[in-house]
């Protein structure tokens, strides 16, 4: 499973250990992902998701899944995210016709 964010797609990042001594090694950044479930009005299930801490907060900011999805642009969300997003869209469709 990959270290990314299905939301942000926010993922590992590397870098260095730096010593006292000013040696270099080489290390990994990884993100604080958190398997959560979380409510989905329009679909009106539970759908669990591999998140930053960071998105939830974000998700939790907007007003919840579907208002975040709904706002964002398909070009900052994950494939992951996009497919949810649409999934969202038919349901809240189908729900005004």
């Amino acid at each position: 499973m990959a270290r990314r964010c299905e939301i942000t797609g926010k993922g590992v990042q590397t870098g260095n250990n730096v010593s006292h001594a000013n040696n270099r090694s080489r290390r990994r950044f990884l993100p604080n992902l958190q398997q959560t479930s979380l409510m989905s009005d329009a679909l009106g299930k539970m759908v669990r998701l591999r998140l930053t801490t960071h998105a939830i907060r974000s998700i939790e900011h907007n007003g919840g899944l579907d208002a975040y999805l709904l706002k964002a642009k398909n070009a900052q969300l994950g494939l992951e995210a996009r497919a949810l997003k649409r999934r969202i869209e038919k349901a809240i469709s189908a729900k005004a016709a």
